[in-house]
């Protein structure tokens, strides 16, 4: 009864709170506005896509939900965000909590676009309903886990063409500026050449993903549920993270240009786990005890999470190698890490985040012919840099290796990547489609994780 209380005392806050934006908003055409819905908030992304305002959406936002703890993390967020001292949001929360949320949802319809982010094993059939009943959906990725999602999410692709609705994964990595300027240096030919084949050991392309369990969301320790550490509803690390980084592999290698699923050969795939014990268990879900739907994953009296992964594949005949690693909880000051390289015939452009970069993604620029090429790395600088991140210089530390120096404008976090994501998804709705490229290449990154998933489970 407490839980109903503290909910009911919570949304009636935040209404009061919000009684005169809706009234200001109330007499702008509906019609004309996003209008969102969020269904089973399980996973912090949920909030952090409503971190921020956006005038193109209706600050009534409508939450379909059971019960529990995942669905008052989310109203705890965005009351948060919404008293928050600087620049506070506006949403009003309309909350609707029973078992038959999905159903309620699709009956009532009062939005047009389904925000989802939470067990990923049913996320494809939310996905699947919505854009049979004519919604979009703004989803958190990873859209599938196994071949059977696969097929389904192959289905609802078809149906949300025919009813003229769009499905999109919410690739917040493609803003993060260091990996933006390496996809911009790879496109400069006086300076990168052309990507290398590579080969499986030497791959043209490699991007590795380090993560945490223990870690601060918004300022806050970030309290997981117990389902996160079972691959049966959050599936393998192989098709959960890598899912961003096979993204960027496409993204980078291969701007603006539609890749087929026959391009891509799978060569090599492997899955381990990260292990757990209790007292690890309990600081980071709350729990005193294991589930027991996760006794299936205990050995010796510790959880194997089967979180992380790595493949090696050839996508348009150049070699890719993608890996994901999570630790229980980073080194003191630090936090997620990335390592990227790609290859080409004259340099290669090499994201670091160690130590020696302070555990900040930092991009080099390493020649493998030093004659002329700081000059043609100062004209690049000068031209199609400034015009897109204006005031990067370069710094030799090397024979031939250069660091990229970005400024601070441009190093925004995680979090606000959620907001710049969103602004992409709502200019598309507003123009009714995605970039052509877009939707084949998201069947082909699905289909790219799907593959090593199953030839990771067969070794």
């Amino acid at each position: 009864m407490k839980y109903y209380v503290w909910i009911v005392l919570l949304c009636f806050s935040m209404s009061c709170a919000n009684k005169k934006q809706e009234e200001k908003t109330s007499k702008e055409p509906v019609s004309k506005k996003v209008r969102l819905m969020t269904l089973d908030p399980g996973h912090f992304h949920a909030a952090l896509v409503q971190k921020t305002m956006y005038d193109q959406v209706d600050p009534n936002i409508y939450v379909f939900a059971p019960d529990g703890p995942e669905v008052r993390d989310f109203l705890s967020k965005i009351e948060s965000y919404n008293s928050r001292e600087k620049a506070p949001t506006q949403w009003n929360v309309k909350v609707s909590l029973s078992d038959d949320y999905l159903s309620e949802m699709l009956e009532k319809k009062p939005g047009n676009v389904m925000v989802v982010a939470g067990k990923n094993s049913k996320k494809i059939d939310y996905i699947l309903a919505a854009v049979k009943a004519g919604l979009n959906v703004y989803a958190d990725k990873p859209l599938v886990i196994n071949p059977d999602g696969f097929k389904k999410l192959k289905e609802a692709f078809k149906i949300a063409k025919e009813n003229k609705v769009l499905i999109y994964d919410i690739m917040t990595e493609r803003f993060e500026s260091t990996t933006a300027l390496q996809k911009l240096f790879s496109t400069l030919p006086d300076v990168f050449g052309d990507l290398e084949g590579g080969t499986p050991s030497d791959p043209a392309i490699s991007k590795e993903s380090v993560h945490h369990f223990f870690k601060y969301v918004s300022g806050k320790p970030l309290v997981r549920p117990a389902w996160f550490f079972d691959v049966n509803e959050e599936g393998e690390g192989i098709v959960d993270v890598t899912t961003h980084l096979v993204d960027l592999v496409q993204w980078e290698a291969f701007p603006d240009q539609i890749i087929d699923s026959a391009n891509i050969e799978m060569l090599s795939a492997r899955r381990w786990p990260t292990i757990l014990n209790l007292e690890q268990f309990k600081k980071v879900t709350g729990l005193e005890t294991f589930p027991e739907y996760l006794k299936k994953d205990i050995k010796d009296g510790k959880l194997h999470v089967y979180c992380n992964g790595e493949m090696i594949y050839k996508i348009n005949g150049k070699h890719a190698k993608v890996s994901v690693i999570w630790n229980y909880q980073a080194p003191e000051g630090t936090g997620d890490t990335h390592y990227s390289i790609m290859r080409g015939t004259k340099s290669n452009l090499i994201i670091k985040q160690g130590e020696e970069e302070k555990f900040k993604p930092t991009l080099y620029v390493e020649a493998k012919k030093t004659e002329g090429f700081g000059d043609a790395l100062n004209k690049v600088l000068s031209t199609d840099v400034e015009s897109e991140f204006p005031g990067t210089t370069a710094e030799k530390i090397g024979d031939n290796i250069w660091k990229i120096k970005v400024p601070e404008v441009f190093k925004i976090g995680h979090e606000a990547h959620f907001a710049q994501v969103t602004e992409n998804y709502l200019k598309y709705l507003e123009e009714g489609k995605l970039p052509d490229w877009e939707l084949p290449n998201m069947i082909t990154k699905y289909y790219t994780t799907i593959e090593a998933y199953k030839k990771a489970i067969h070794n």
